[in-house]
């Protein structure tokens, strides 16, 4: 397969350390990761250490299997953990971390998933990186590279002292406190590792196999200020950092030179200070005969210019997507989402003027108060909207709240799943005699999600069976039986379902990320009460 570097490589065949860098993914999915290339670039780029990436259809590597000696993997969602598992059997490496020996590689793991909770893998993994791994890379595998033959438990005492890096073999889960505490009972406490963003991230790989092939994506900015409620990826950012226009415009300057596709890439991309004077940029090129193509993740309604419209219908977009999250104003309001029935109004009328030919809109069901009123609320706010801008094209994808760690939400109950699929159903049937298009998510698969979103160790094991049943709703739901049966597990309710209380630990509270734990209650209080 052809693929384009577009930086100097180490690979060094004989280089001391070796290393697979897994994409939990097909080849084509990883190659459209930007987290999982940058990661990568920053191991190719080290003195002394040869990185290959690996993916779930890899079949032939470059380092023997016997010769690894780390393998790293990186996640983006929960489900991730089953092509980890598989690809840990597709090379004869046992699924828990105490049941390897010296002989085999270091296991580790690292992204959102585990940056948020990474209790219910903790079993598996020899350590984790917790949060951004651009500044702690050099240290940590020159570390593991200059202690290579030393015992692995040695190596894993060294590294867990470095900024980021949690070893679970050396702390215990406390079910009686809901804690993670040391082998000697004392509270754990871990510090999330904040890269600066100094520079600017971009796709460092180019291949025509990606499934956005030949995509040059440019992180320009990372995390929200907004910070919803419900949204991890706010939360798990702070602070709000973005990229210099000059290093932007410098990263375009290099992709363009190797293909004329550009996505724009962050939380709030039209939140960044020049972001209008980035779009001029592209015009201005677009304008003198260059043919590129842009497109950029979600946008907020109320940050969109007639300018980003402008951009994008230049450069080939047919449709943009906007993130509404709730149908009411008094329901965005709850969950933090200043956003105005009005700007909403405002952002459609100026798409259509603008010459995009539709519009994809995220919403959620199931959020804290929610009531049939804010559901109606959401059918007339669509309809109002398809009634006033005929021929344009629209598109509502909904999905279930679940409450995640490290937000003002993670107190929150969870609906029900009967309650959320009855639901789905109203939505469907109005949505249908209005003839706009809806995408619902799987609620049985959202109720998975929520089980290890707030679960805690005692699920790794529980993981691993699910996984060696067959991993599909069945076996997670017949295994879970099993594993209360023997005293295992409590409940999936108290995981996925109930409220939480604010007194209460959680199994993440070890880990130490602004704004902390008492600034989410806070939060959690002047949001809902």
């Amino acid at each position: 397969m052809q693929e384009t570097f577009l930086y100097d490589r180490n690979n060094d065949k004989n280089s001391s350390l070796k290393v697979w860098l897994a994409f939990p993914g097909i080849y084509a999915f990883g190659m459209s990761s930007i987290g999982y290339l940058s990661v990568f670039r920053a191991l190719d780029e080290l003195d002394d250490v040869f990185a290959e990436r690996i993916f779930t259809d890899t079949k032939n590597t470059q380092i023997k299997p016997e010769n690894v000696d780390v393998f790293g993997f990186s996640t983006s969602f929960e489900l991730d953990f089953l092509s980890i598992f598989k690809l840990l059997e597709k090379y004869n490496i046992p699924l828990f971390s105490k049941d390897r020996d010296e002989f085999s590689p270091i296991i580790y793991g690292g992204g959102p998933v585990l940056s948020s909770n990474p209790e219910p893998f903790a079993e598996v993994f020899d350590f984790i990186m917790i949060g951004d791994a651009e500044d702690t890379k050099n240290i940590l595998f020159e570390t593991i590279r200059v202690n290579k033959g030393r015992k692995k438990s040695e190596i894993l005492e060294l590294i867990s002292k470095i900024e980021g890096v949690y070893v679970p073999s050396l702390t215990q889960f406390s079910v009686e406190k809901n804690q993670v505490l040391t082998l000697s009972g004392d509270p754990y406490s871990v510090k999330k590792c904040t890269t600066q963003l100094d520079e600017c991230i971009y796709t460092p790989i180019l291949s025509e196999e990606s499934y956005f092939s030949n995509t040059f994506i440019v992180e320009i900015a990372r995390g929200c200020s907004n910070c919803c409620g419900f949204c991890q990826a706010a939360y798990l950012n702070l602070p709000v950092r973005f990229v210099d226009y000059e290093k932007i415009i410098e990263a375009i300057e290099l992709g363009l030179k190797h293909t004329n596709k550009i996505a724009l890439l962050g939380a709030l991309i039209c939140a960044h200070p020049r972001f209008d004077d980035i779009c001029d940029y592209i015009i201005n090129k677009v304008d003198n005969g260059e043919n590129i193509e842009v497109s950029v993740s979600s946008l907020r309604a109320d940050y969109v210019s007639e300018k980003t419209i402008e951009m994008l219908v230049k450069c080939g977009q047919r449709n943009a997507t906007i993130a509404i999250e709730a149908g009411s104003e008094r329901l965005r309001k709850v969950i933090n989402k200043h956003l105005s029935e009005e700007q909403i109004f405002n952002m459609v009328k100026m798409a259509k003027e603008g010459g995009l030919h539709g519009l994809k809109i995220y919403a959620m069901i199931g959020l804290p108060t929610e009531t049939q009123d804010d559901l109606i609320e959401m059918i007339d706010l669509i309809k109002r909207i398809k009634e006033m801008h005929k021929g344009f094209d629209l598109t509502v994808s909904f999905g279930t709240f679940v409450p995640k760690s490290h937000t003002p939400f993670q107190y929150c109950e969870r609906e029900a799943t009967k309650s959320l699929e009855k639901k789905y159903e109203f939505l469907k049937k109005e949505f249908h005699k209005m003839g706009v298009k809806i995408r619902c998510s799987s609620v049985k698969w959202d109720y998975i999600q929520a089980i290890m979103s707030r679960g805690d160790r005692r699920l790794s094991e529980y993981l691993v069976e699910v996984y060696r049943c067959g991993s599909n709703i069945g076996c997670f739901k017949n295994t879970y039986k099993e594993f209360i049966k023997k005293n295992k597990l409590p409940k999936s309710e108290k995981f996925a379902l109930a409220p939480r209380s604010l007194s209460e630990a959680n199994p993440w509270d070890f880990i130490c990320l602004r704004p902390g734990i008492e600034a989410l209650k806070k939060e959690y209080d002047r949001l809902l009460r």
